[in-house]
């Protein structure tokens, strides 16, 4: 591949960790507005872990793509 696809691949990817930082800081807020409206402690106990869970889901997804940058970053340098 050429280095002009690497580039290409590089700035499709950093947009995507951008978004998956605006989703999760999007998701966190509104978990927590629903904890706060919530009435019993039951609710609010299976909010606050789905509220985990998706924030821990987004953080590997995050993850997940700053490895893909560093193997294209990688894959770039070895091109020709």
């Amino acid at each position: 591949m050429s280095k002009e696809y690497y580039r290409r691949k590089l700035i499709d990817l950093r947009l995507q960790i951008s978004r998956e930082r605006e989703a999760k800081k999007r998701d966190n807020e509104s978990y927590s507005r629903m904890i706060k409206s919530s009435q019993s402690a039951s609710s609010k106990a299976a909010l606050r872990k789905s509220k985990i869970s998706r924030s821990e889901s987004h953080s590997r997804e995050i993850e997940r793509l700053q490895r893909e940058v560093a193997r294209v970053q990688y894959e770039k340098a070895r091109a020709r």
